[in-house]
């Protein structure tokens, strides 16, 4: 099979992770696949923050609803859209959906879990906060990144016939 499509088919959002920790150097070509993301111009609006230091991920779960995913995960990165570097709001906004979603593939490429938290963009200013930086920066997600505990998380997908809406 396509190594590309495998991933794709493959790849989980994964909620529970072991005690095992991740390298900088894993995370760092993680966020090196995110910016390889099409953005409109070549603008690449993103940026992101390394979260791994235990007291500060800590505060994070005061965040979210979703506190065992950060309290398992071994490492936080929020991504954020730079909006001094912005040209169009929408595009920005699908330039970084793309880069999320190199990442989680990067993320499963290397034998990790990861997970896509959205539910956190309540407190969005909370988080800039936390992490002492600029109004200019809008917080777009959260990923939450470990080993993964176990690989067994299902998912199906509609039909191609419910979802293509117009074939001539």
């Amino acid at each position: 099979m396509n190594p590309v499509l495998d991933a794709i088919y493959k790849r989980r959002s994964i909620r529970d992770f072991t005690a095992d920790p991740i390298e900088r150097d894993t995370l760092i070509e993680i966020i090196r696949a995110g910016t390889w993301a099409p953005s409109g111009l070549n603008n690449q609006p993103w940026r992101f923050a390394i979260v791994t230091e235990k007291d500060l991920k800590a505060k994070f779960v005061e965040l979210t609803r979703y506190e065992k995913v950060i309290e398992g995960a071994k490492a936080l990165i929020p991504v954020f859209v730079d909006r001094d570097a912005m040209y169009h709001e929408l595009k920005d906004h699908q330039a970084i959906g793309a880069c999320l979603q190199n990442m989680l593939l990067a993320a499963h490429s290397l034998g990790l879990g990861a997970v896509w938290l959205g539910e956190i963009l309540k407190n969005s200013d909370r988080v800039r906060d936390l992490l002492g930086l600029s109004k200019d920066l809008e917080l777009m997600a959260v990923l939450a990144l470990g080993h993964p505990a176990h690989r067994n998380q299902i998912s199906t997908r509609k039909l191609l016939e419910e979802v293509i809406v117009f074939e001539k």
